[in-house]
Protein backbone atom coordinates (compact mmCIF):
# COMPACT_ATOMS: atom_id res chain seq x y z
CA UNK A 1 0.00 0.00 0.00
CA UNK A 2 1.05 3.60 -1.30
CA UNK A 3 1.67 5.86 1.52
CA UNK A 4 -0.75 8.26 0.62
CA UNK A 5 -3.67 5.81 0.56
CA UNK A 6 -2.16 3.87 3.94
CA UNK A 7 -2.38 7.59 5.27
CA UNK A 8 -5.87 8.24 4.18
CA UNK A 9 -6.99 4.73 5.41
CA UNK A 10 -6.14 5.07 8.55
CA UNK A 11 -7.69 8.52 9.19
CA UNK A 12 -10.94 6.38 8.11
CA UNK A 13 -9.83 3.87 10.79
CA UNK A 14 -9.15 6.07 13.76
CA UNK A 15 -12.06 8.62 13.44
CA UNK A 16 -14.24 5.73 13.70
CA UNK A 17 -12.66 4.61 17.25
CA UNK A 18 -12.91 6.55 20.29
CA UNK A 19 -9.43 5.57 21.12
CA UNK A 20 -6.39 4.15 19.55
CA UNK A 21 -2.91 3.14 20.19
CA UNK A 22 -0.24 2.79 18.26
CA UNK A 23 0.58 -0.83 18.72
CA UNK A 24 -3.12 -1.27 17.18
CA UNK A 25 -1.96 0.78 14.17
CA UNK A 26 0.90 -1.29 13.98
CA UNK A 27 -0.45 -4.43 13.96
CA UNK A 28 -3.39 -3.34 11.93
CA UNK A 29 -1.30 -2.10 9.05
CA UNK A 30 1.49 -3.84 9.28
CA UNK A 31 3.99 -1.26 9.73
CA UNK A 32 6.64 -0.40 11.93
CA UNK A 33 6.59 1.77 15.38
CA UNK A 34 8.24 4.98 13.99
CA UNK A 35 6.12 4.44 10.68
CA UNK A 36 3.09 4.28 12.78
CA UNK A 37 4.14 7.57 14.94
CA UNK A 38 5.28 9.51 11.69
CA UNK A 39 1.80 8.56 9.56
CA UNK A 40 -0.18 10.05 13.41
CA UNK A 41 1.94 12.93 13.03
CA UNK A 42 1.47 14.09 9.59
CA UNK A 43 -2.44 13.00 10.15
CA UNK A 44 -2.28 15.65 12.64
CA UNK A 45 -0.65 18.46 11.08
CA UNK A 46 -3.69 17.61 8.45
CA UNK A 47 -5.99 18.73 10.63
CA UNK A 48 -7.27 15.75 12.73
CA UNK A 49 -7.77 16.58 16.08
CA UNK A 50 -6.37 14.17 18.01
CA UNK A 51 -5.38 14.06 22.09
CA UNK A 52 -2.64 12.11 23.33
CA UNK A 53 -3.03 10.37 26.82
CA UNK A 54 0.17 10.06 29.04
CA UNK A 55 0.83 6.81 30.91
CA UNK A 56 2.04 2.94 30.43
CA UNK A 57 -1.72 2.31 28.42
CA UNK A 58 -1.70 5.98 26.85
CA UNK A 59 -2.69 6.21 23.56
CA UNK A 60 -4.82 8.79 21.41
CA UNK A 61 -8.34 9.83 21.19
CA UNK A 62 -10.27 11.65 18.56
CA UNK A 63 -11.75 14.95 20.03
CA UNK A 64 -15.40 14.45 19.16
CA UNK A 65 -14.59 11.16 17.06
CA UNK A 66 -14.85 13.69 14.09
CA UNK A 67 -12.69 15.55 11.51
CA UNK A 68 -12.44 18.74 11.52
CA UNK A 69 -15.41 20.94 9.44
CA UNK A 70 -14.95 20.51 5.53
CA UNK A 71 -13.61 23.72 3.99
CA UNK A 72 -16.03 25.48 2.52
CA UNK A 73 -15.70 28.38 -0.20
CA UNK A 74 -16.85 32.10 -0.12
CA UNK A 75 -18.39 33.53 -3.81
CA UNK A 76 -15.43 35.27 -4.36
CA UNK A 77 -13.02 32.52 -3.41
CA UNK A 78 -15.04 30.30 -6.05
CA UNK A 79 -15.03 32.77 -8.81
CA UNK A 80 -11.40 33.65 -8.66
CA UNK A 81 -10.56 29.91 -8.43
CA UNK A 82 -12.64 29.64 -11.53
CA UNK A 83 -11.19 32.57 -13.46
CA UNK A 84 -7.57 31.41 -12.54
CA UNK A 85 -9.00 28.03 -14.65
CA UNK A 86 -9.99 29.94 -17.64
CA UNK A 87 -6.89 32.33 -17.85
CA UNK A 88 -4.35 29.23 -18.30
CA UNK A 89 -6.29 26.64 -20.34
CA UNK A 90 -4.76 26.10 -23.61
CA UNK A 91 -1.53 27.23 -22.27
CA UNK A 92 -0.06 24.00 -22.51
CA UNK A 93 0.28 23.46 -18.79
CA UNK A 94 1.06 20.39 -16.81
CA UNK A 95 -1.42 17.67 -15.37
CA UNK A 96 -3.95 19.26 -17.72
CA UNK A 97 -6.21 15.84 -17.06
CA UNK A 98 -5.77 15.88 -13.41
CA UNK A 99 -6.73 20.04 -13.81
CA UNK A 100 -10.20 18.29 -15.70
CA UNK A 101 -10.78 15.99 -13.00
CA UNK A 102 -10.36 19.04 -10.25
CA UNK A 103 -12.80 21.20 -12.46
CA UNK A 104 -15.21 18.99 -11.90
CA UNK A 105 -14.52 18.14 -8.11
CA UNK A 106 -14.85 22.02 -7.84
CA UNK A 107 -18.10 22.36 -9.53
CA UNK A 108 -19.47 19.28 -7.73
CA UNK A 109 -19.21 21.01 -4.29
CA UNK A 110 -20.73 24.44 -4.84
CA UNK A 111 -24.20 25.61 -4.86
CA UNK A 112 -26.31 25.57 -7.77
CA UNK A 113 -26.27 29.62 -7.52
CA UNK A 114 -22.74 29.47 -7.47
CA UNK A 115 -22.92 27.30 -10.36
CA UNK A 116 -25.27 29.81 -12.40
CA UNK A 117 -22.65 32.30 -11.42
CA UNK A 118 -19.67 30.45 -13.19
CA UNK A 119 -21.89 29.24 -16.44
CA UNK A 120 -22.58 33.22 -16.65
CA UNK A 121 -18.83 34.15 -16.44
CA UNK A 122 -17.73 31.55 -18.51
CA UNK A 123 -19.77 32.77 -21.61
CA UNK A 124 -18.56 36.63 -21.08
CA UNK A 125 -14.90 36.05 -20.04
CA UNK A 126 -12.61 35.13 -22.98
CA UNK A 127 -8.60 34.94 -22.23
CA UNK A 128 -5.49 34.71 -24.82
CA UNK A 129 -5.97 31.12 -26.43
CA UNK A 130 -9.56 30.74 -25.68
CA UNK A 131 -12.17 29.86 -28.61
CA UNK A 132 -14.56 32.37 -28.71
CA UNK A 133 -16.84 29.44 -30.19
CA UNK A 134 -15.96 26.75 -27.84
CA UNK A 135 -15.33 28.30 -24.18
CA UNK A 136 -15.27 25.43 -22.59
CA UNK A 137 -13.77 25.24 -18.93
CA UNK A 138 -13.37 21.94 -18.96
CA UNK A 139 -11.66 21.71 -23.06
CA UNK A 140 -8.86 19.76 -22.83
CA UNK A 141 -7.44 21.17 -26.23
CA UNK A 142 -3.93 21.53 -25.72
CA UNK A 143 -1.89 19.18 -24.13
CA UNK A 144 1.70 20.37 -23.29
CA UNK A 145 4.80 17.66 -24.67
CA UNK A 146 4.45 14.89 -22.49
CA UNK A 147 8.16 14.59 -21.46
CA UNK A 148 7.18 17.72 -19.43
CA UNK A 149 5.10 15.74 -16.34
CA UNK A 150 7.68 13.06 -16.52
CA UNK A 151 10.39 16.08 -16.06
CA UNK A 152 8.73 17.38 -13.25
CA UNK A 153 8.20 14.28 -11.16
CA UNK A 154 11.77 13.59 -11.40
CA UNK A 155 12.81 17.12 -10.38
CA UNK A 156 10.85 16.91 -7.50
CA UNK A 157 13.06 13.81 -6.63
CA UNK A 158 16.33 15.52 -7.92
CA UNK A 159 18.09 18.11 -9.27
CA UNK A 160 20.78 16.12 -11.19
CA UNK A 161 19.32 14.59 -14.50
CA UNK A 162 20.60 12.88 -17.49
CA UNK A 163 18.81 14.76 -20.44
CA UNK A 164 18.84 13.12 -24.23
CA UNK A 165 18.36 15.36 -27.01
CA UNK A 166 17.66 15.51 -30.71
CA UNK A 167 20.37 17.63 -32.74
CA UNK A 168 19.90 16.64 -36.57
CA UNK A 169 20.37 12.84 -36.84
CA UNK A 170 21.79 12.25 -33.77
CA UNK A 171 20.91 11.86 -30.45
CA UNK A 172 23.17 13.67 -27.44
CA UNK A 173 22.97 13.31 -24.00
CA UNK A 174 24.66 15.18 -20.87
CA UNK A 175 24.54 15.31 -16.90
CA UNK A 176 22.75 18.47 -15.77
CA UNK A 177 21.86 19.91 -12.42
CA UNK A 178 18.20 21.76 -12.97
CA UNK A 179 18.11 25.54 -12.34
CA UNK A 180 14.82 26.70 -13.19
CA UNK A 181 11.97 25.16 -15.44
CA UNK A 182 10.15 27.65 -17.14
CA UNK A 183 7.67 28.93 -19.83
CA UNK A 184 8.73 31.78 -22.46
CA UNK A 185 7.00 32.64 -25.65
CA UNK A 186 4.34 29.02 -25.47
CA UNK A 187 7.65 26.90 -25.33
CA UNK A 188 8.48 25.11 -21.94
CA UNK A 189 12.86 25.70 -21.01
CA UNK A 190 15.26 24.19 -18.89
CA UNK A 191 17.76 26.38 -17.11
CA UNK A 192 20.24 23.72 -16.37
CA UNK A 193 24.45 23.59 -15.31
CA UNK A 194 26.20 21.19 -17.81
CA UNK A 195 28.33 19.30 -15.23
CA UNK A 196 30.08 17.88 -18.21
CA UNK A 197 31.23 21.28 -19.93
CA UNK A 198 30.70 23.11 -16.52
CA UNK A 199 28.45 25.91 -18.46
CA UNK A 200 24.78 27.16 -18.67
CA UNK A 201 22.31 25.61 -20.93
CA UNK A 202 19.02 26.37 -22.10
CA UNK A 203 16.86 23.13 -23.24
CA UNK A 204 13.56 23.22 -24.33
CA UNK A 205 11.75 20.49 -23.25
CA UNK A 206 10.39 19.55 -26.89
CA UNK A 207 13.51 18.26 -27.79
CA UNK A 208 13.77 16.20 -25.12
CA UNK A 209 13.90 12.49 -25.99
CA UNK A 210 14.70 10.99 -22.70
CA UNK A 211 15.30 12.41 -19.16
CA UNK A 212 16.00 10.57 -16.16
CA UNK A 213 18.32 10.59 -12.65
CA UNK A 214 21.98 10.30 -12.83
CA UNK A 215 23.51 8.84 -10.45
CA UNK A 216 27.00 9.14 -10.06
CA UNK A 217 29.23 8.62 -6.28
CA UNK A 218 30.70 11.82 -6.79
CA UNK A 219 28.47 15.41 -7.10
CA UNK A 220 29.29 18.92 -7.17
CA UNK A 221 27.45 21.17 -4.78
CA UNK A 222 24.99 23.85 -5.60
CA UNK A 223 26.77 26.20 -4.12
CA UNK A 224 29.73 25.46 -6.18
CA UNK A 225 27.30 24.99 -9.15
CA UNK A 226 26.48 28.97 -8.50
CA UNK A 227 29.91 29.82 -7.72
CA UNK A 228 30.73 28.96 -11.32
CA UNK A 229 27.84 30.59 -12.70
CA UNK A 230 28.84 33.87 -11.04
CA UNK A 231 31.88 33.57 -12.49
CA UNK A 232 30.98 32.94 -15.61
CA UNK A 233 28.59 36.14 -15.33
CA UNK A 234 28.54 38.45 -18.89
CA UNK A 235 29.21 41.88 -18.65
CA UNK A 236 26.24 44.39 -19.02
CA UNK A 237 25.89 46.34 -21.90
CA UNK A 238 21.81 47.48 -21.46
CA UNK A 239 20.91 49.81 -18.63
CA UNK A 240 17.80 51.47 -18.64
CA UNK A 241 15.64 53.61 -16.53
CA UNK A 242 12.06 52.87 -16.30
CA UNK A 243 9.28 55.39 -15.94
CA UNK A 244 5.90 54.30 -14.67
CA UNK A 245 4.42 53.53 -17.77
CA UNK A 246 7.44 51.33 -19.00
CA UNK A 247 7.29 49.19 -15.41
CA UNK A 248 3.78 48.14 -16.22
CA UNK A 249 4.77 47.14 -19.94
CA UNK A 250 7.44 45.16 -18.12
CA UNK A 251 4.91 43.70 -15.57
CA UNK A 252 3.01 42.25 -18.67
CA UNK A 253 5.94 40.74 -20.35
CA UNK A 254 9.62 40.51 -20.15
CA UNK A 255 12.40 38.06 -20.89
CA UNK A 256 13.12 35.45 -18.21
CA UNK A 257 16.49 36.84 -17.73
CA UNK A 258 15.59 40.15 -17.59
CA UNK A 259 14.93 41.72 -13.79
CA UNK A 260 14.44 45.11 -12.51
CA UNK A 261 15.00 47.20 -9.24
CA UNK A 262 12.80 49.68 -8.12
CA UNK A 263 14.88 53.35 -7.47
CA UNK A 264 12.42 54.84 -5.25
CA UNK A 265 9.65 53.61 -2.07
CA UNK A 266 6.59 53.98 -4.69
CA UNK A 267 7.78 51.92 -7.00
CA UNK A 268 7.13 54.51 -10.40
CA UNK A 269 10.89 54.38 -11.33
CA UNK A 270 13.21 51.45 -11.83
CA UNK A 271 16.30 50.08 -13.20
CA UNK A 272 16.73 47.52 -15.36
CA UNK A 273 20.61 46.22 -15.98
CA UNK A 274 21.16 43.15 -18.18
CA UNK A 275 23.30 41.45 -20.65
CA UNK A 276 22.54 41.09 -24.61
CA UNK A 277 24.20 38.74 -26.98
CA UNK A 278 24.83 40.58 -29.74
CA UNK A 279 26.39 37.65 -32.16
CA UNK A 280 22.95 36.06 -31.71
CA UNK A 281 20.73 37.71 -34.24
CA UNK A 282 17.64 35.93 -32.85
CA UNK A 283 18.26 37.58 -29.48
CA UNK A 284 19.15 41.05 -31.08
CA UNK A 285 15.68 40.80 -33.00
CA UNK A 286 13.95 40.22 -29.88
CA UNK A 287 15.17 42.79 -27.74
CA UNK A 288 14.83 45.61 -30.49
CA UNK A 289 10.77 44.52 -30.32
CA UNK A 290 10.57 44.12 -26.81
CA UNK A 291 11.99 47.85 -26.30
CA UNK A 292 9.19 49.51 -29.03
CA UNK A 293 7.00 47.38 -26.94
CA UNK A 294 7.82 49.10 -23.36
CA UNK A 295 7.52 52.63 -24.88
CA UNK A 296 8.89 56.10 -24.77
CA UNK A 297 9.21 56.11 -21.21
CA UNK A 298 12.10 54.58 -20.91
CA UNK A 299 15.79 56.09 -20.60
CA UNK A 300 18.91 54.59 -21.71
CA UNK A 301 22.17 54.58 -20.06
CA UNK A 302 24.00 52.30 -22.32
CA UNK A 303 23.03 50.25 -25.27
CA UNK A 304 24.76 47.58 -27.68
CA UNK A 305 25.33 49.90 -30.87
CA UNK A 306 24.10 47.15 -32.95
CA UNK A 307 20.73 47.33 -30.77
CA UNK A 308 20.76 50.90 -31.56
CA UNK A 309 20.80 50.30 -35.79
CA UNK A 310 18.32 47.71 -35.12
CA UNK A 311 15.96 50.41 -33.86
CA UNK A 312 17.06 52.84 -36.47
CA UNK A 313 16.16 50.36 -39.47
CA UNK A 314 12.55 49.66 -37.76
CA UNK A 315 12.44 53.62 -37.36
CA UNK A 316 12.98 53.92 -40.66
CA UNK A 317 10.57 51.58 -42.33
CA UNK A 318 7.79 53.92 -40.68
CA UNK A 319 9.43 57.30 -41.17
CA UNK A 320 11.06 57.12 -44.50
Amino acid sequence: MKKVERINTIMRYINNRAHFTISEIMREFNISRSTAIRDIREIEAMGMPLVAEVGRDGGYFVMNNSVLPTVRFTDNEIKALFIAFMATRNQQLPYLKSRHSLAEKLLGLISENQQDDLVLLNQILLFEGTNPHNPDLLDLSDLPHPMLEKLIQLLLLDNYLLVSIQEEQEIKSFPIYLLHLYREKSLWLIEGFDLAEEKRRIIPVDNLSSIERFHTKKRVSKKKILEQLSKQEELINLVLDLGPKAIAQFKKYHPVKFSIAYTNPYQTTAVLKAFIDVNKMEELTEITNWLLFLGGDIKIREIPEQVVEGLKERFSLYCP
